[in-house]
């Protein structure tokens, strides 16, 4: 009975989270300040209060660092950066990619002024906050009452499914579904990597390095280098 409630319990945060953080990106669209706020909210406060007082999920385990595995996931992480500039220059003289800065702009605020701070929350502390959300939370935490292959597959599903909305007319519908089946499978790597640490930081190290790469991204549409 306790199982079932914690999976219930699980599930109910992490489904709450996406869905208030879909409404916000697609429906809502406030400041980037705003939404980072609510984000905080929902992917930490409300688990971190709700699990430590329970003592479902063992929070102190998954936020204290541990040496192991970093190292691997160091070098995976500048290997996922290499990957995926070398996608864009691949695919720059193929889709058109300027429109995203307009849809940032538009939908976020984020432009050529403030992007440079907004790069820097993105990689440190959104991909940290993230890894807690959907790697400490959905699957570390599931992995405890569920079994490993339904854990892998719930967080890795919900962590592409929450990128659905911050997405919505950046990309053709073909070019959507590679993004996302490429979500899924950096869903299932990350956990891979925090299932043998035991902890967040692993799959952090290479979520940071990927956001390198797509903040690089953004640095060179916004013509703020290149």
């Amino acid at each position: 009975m306790k199982k079932n409630k914690s999976v219930i319990a699980i599930v109910s945060i992490v489904a709450l989270g996406c869905l208030i953080m879909g409404i916000t990106d697609a429906i809502i669209k406030p400041t980037y300040v705003i939404k980072s706020i609510v984000k905080i909210i929902f992917f930490l406060v409300i688990p971190m209060i709700y699990f430590w007082k329970t003592k479902e999920i063992d929070i102190k385990k998954i936020i204290v660092p541990n040496k192991r595995g970093f190292i691997i996931a160091l070098l995976l992480g500048i290997a996922v950066y290499v990957l995926i500039i070398g996608a864009y220059m691949i695919l720059k003289d193929i889709y058109d990619f300027s429109k995203i800065t307009g849809l940032l702009t538009s939908n976020v605020g984020v432009n050529s002024g403030n992007f440079v701070f907004v790069a820097i929350y993105i990689s440190f502390f959104n991909s940290l906050l993230e890894e807690f959300f959907f790697r400490g939370i959905a699957f570390l935490g599931m992995l405890t009452y569920s079994g490993k292959k339904s854990s892998y597959m719930f967080s890795s599903i919900m962590f592409a499914l929450y990128h659905v909305a911050i997405m919505i007319g950046w990309f053709s519908i073909g070019l959507f579904l590679l993004v996302m089946v490429g979500l899924i499978i950096g869903g299932v790597l990350f956990n891979y990597l925090n299932e043998k640490s035991g902890n967040v930081y692993s799959s952090w190290a290479v979520h940071m390095f990927a956001n390198f790469a797509i903040n690089t991204i953004g640095f060179i549409l916004f013509g703020i280098i290149g």
